[in-house]
């Protein structure tokens, strides 16, 4: 009768501990092509990989030019010319640019929901010479 109580106890402990890890484990970027903080050479394509396929309809992106060469005042400029598809299950996006990308910055802006439903957001930034 112990030996229960204690596995019991130990399988309680184990599961108030995992709980944390899987309320934690929400939809995030684990690779891109550019990667985060890459300088390249421009590129026609952006590829996001997230941690747990997405719901599509849920999914909203736009890739933002924050720093324009040669512009006075910086500011922003949403680039619309790309279409989208995806790989791997719903958990790799790529952007097909019908143009490659002039030197500037880049904010690729995303929001999805995971099969957990929650909703998230993140950016990945990099730079084209």
């Amino acid at each position: 009768m112990r030996f229960r109580s204690i596995l019991a106890y130990a399988a309680a402990s184990a599961a108030i501990l995992a709980m944390p890890t899987m309320v934690m484990a929400h939809t995030k970027v684990v690779a891109s092509t550019p990667a985060q903080g890459a300088t390249v050479s421009k590129p026609k394509q952006v590829t996001l990989t997230f941690s747990e396929a997405l719901l599509p309809p849920t999914f909203a992106t736009s890739v933002v030019m924050t720093a324009m060469p040669g512009v006075k005042n910086h500011g922003e400029m949403v680039i619309r010319n790309f279409t989208t598809s995806w790989a791997d299950g719903n958990k790799t996006l790529t952007l097909n640019l019908r143009q490659p990308l002039r030197a500037g910055s880049y904010d690729v802006r995303w929001q999805a929901a995971g099969a957990d439903g929650h909703r998230m957001k993140g950016t990945v930034s990099f730079t084209v010479s």
